[in-house]
This record gives structure tokens, sequence and C-alpha cells, in this order.
């Protein structure tokens, strides 16, 4: 009546049910390990690049800095980067009205703002997914598995509970891995689906803020 024995005598589809959980559940939380150092970089990044910004240095020298030969440009960076590119090369054509300077700079940060959202929203539906389908995937499998061991019972003459319940135990622990790989990623999602919002409305705050430093200079 061990756990791992349950396991070895439920029938193969009931196997099979917690094989693909199992399986959900550890590539969940690869998932959920590599949602959390990207987040905790991109934060990171944010709050360094925030401190150079504003602390009054040249726009041309921070870009430089930033664009130093083997260093990646992310985060909010990569928002920086494509609109003081875009602002210095409208600005080499004589005769530019500066809306459709300011234009240019802001399509080109809104699209580095795009970008980055998707990074930090990439393999967020995968655990919304294993959140919302592992629990009834669970629960087919306990269904499944008291149905074969009622129909096990059809085939004794006196049903006792030490015949029911070896195969109603079974069936349960089905249910038992969906809610266990379900739960981590509710929460895992709720979490970084917030982290991600936090970071992109900061990244937006600042592309207006920026436009404006750039405004100025047109």
């Amino acid at each position: 009546m061990s756990i791992w024995g349950l396991i070895a005598s439920a029938s193969l589809v009931v196997q099979l049910v917690m094989l693909v959980l199992l399986l959900a559940s550890v590539f969940s939380w690869v998932v959920i390990f590599q949602r959390i150092r990207v987040l905790k970089r991109a934060r990171k990044v944010r709050s360094q690049f925030e401190d150079m910004f504003w602390s009054g240095t040249d726009l041309n020298k921070l870009y430089h800095q930033l664009n130093l030969e083997g260093r990646k440009v992310e985060g909010i960076e990569n928002i920086f980067t494509a609109g003081i590119k875009e602002f210095a090369r409208l600005r080499k054509h004589s005769g530019v009205d500066p809306d459709a300077v300011m234009g240019g700079v802001e399509r080109a940060m809104k699209v580095a703002l795009y970008r980055e959202e998707e990074r930090l929203d990439q393999h967020l539906p995968f655990l919304a997914t294993v959140g919302s389908i592992s629990p009834y995937i669970g629960l087919f499998g306990t269904v499944w598995g008291i149905m074969h061991a009622f129909l096990g019972l059809a085939e004794v003459q006196q049903a006792t509970l030490a015949t029911v319940a070896p195969g109603i135990a079974e069936a349960l622990i089905a249910t038992a891995i969906g809610l266990a790989a379900a739960i981590p990623a509710v929460v895992a999602y709720n979490r970084f689906s917030a982290g991600a919002d936090s970071l992109v409305s900061s990244y937006e705050n600042f592309a207006d803020e920026f436009s404006s430093v750039l405004h100025r200079q047109v």
C-alpha cells in the first residue's frame, strides 16, 4: 500500500496520466527558475541604467558606453538605444520637421518596448496552461482509475474495504499529482505576470520621459 506500489499497480491509462503530469510539472519548474532569472536581471539593468541616465551624463556618451564592444544591450537599455539612434539618424537630414523627428523616435522606442514586453511574457502562457488543465487531467485519471476499480469489483463475489481501497487510492494519486503541478504554476504565473506588467509600465514611463528630453533638444 505504499505510494510507489499504488503507482506501479495502476492501470496503463492512469500511469500515462501521471507521467504527463510529472513532465508538465518538471517543465513548469524549469520555466519558473528561468523566469526568475530574467525578471531579476531586468530589474537590475533598469536600476543601474536609470541611475546613469538621471545622473546628468551626456546622452551620446551614455549611448557609446552602452555599446562597448562585446557588451549586450538589454531591457530598458534597448529602448534608450533605439530612441537615440533614430533621433541621431533623423537629425542628420537637414530640414526635417521636429515633429517628424519625434514621431520617428517614439515609433522606434515603441517597437523596442514591444520586443521587451514579448521577452518578459515569454513562456508565461505555458504556466497558465499547466495551471488550468493539470487538475482536469488528474481528474480524468482519477475517474478512469475508479471506473477500472469498480469493474474489477464486479468480478469479486464479496467486496470489502480492503478490495476497494487500493483501486480508489491509486486513482486519487492522479488528482494529487495534478494539483501538485497546477498550484506552483498558477502562483508563478500570477507573480511573473505582475512583475512583467510592472517592468513594462516603468519602460513606458521612461520612454515618455526620454521623449520629453529629446523634444527639448529638438
